[in-house]
């Protein structure tokens, strides 16, 4: 079974960063998609960034590009989500995501072409 846990959330002021943890368990499978995905309270879920665990390959929403960066360490079996100049906007739910389908990354949507979650970290930025 498939299993992902999320860390690293937390309380910061605006402009600050926070770096997120996934480290994902219980699959045989090389190559994978597995993303970060937020939601915030009375919004609807969407997609942050998307990593292909064979070759590296990045995705990102418009809104956090040249702030977040997704990145990977395969023999951690950990997926990253540094995240800098933080915005209000940023505040939510914060949950990875994993598809051993690898061309499922790219369409970050809200997620419906990945196939495992975890159950998120909160991260709350203040104005």
């Amino acid at each position: 079974q498939v299993q992902l846990v999320e860390s690293g959330g937390g309380s910061v002021q605006s402009g600050g960063s926070l770096r997120l943890s996934c480290v994902a368990s219980g699959y045989t499978v090389v190559s994978n998609c597995v993303g970060w995905f937020r939601q915030a309270p009375g919004k609807e879920r969407e997609g942050v960034a998307q990593i292909i665990t064979t070759n590296g390959n990045t995705y990102y929403a418009d809104s956090v590009k040249g702030r977040f960066t997704i990145s990977q360490d395969n023999a951690k079996r950990t997926v990253y989500l540094q995240m800098n100049s933080l915005k209000f906007e940023d505040s939510g739910m914060y949950y990875c995501a994993l598809s051993p389908r690898p061309w499922r990354c790219g369409a970050l949507g809200r997620g419906e072409g990945m196939d495992y979650w975890g159950k998120g970290t909160l991260v709350t930025i203040s104005s």
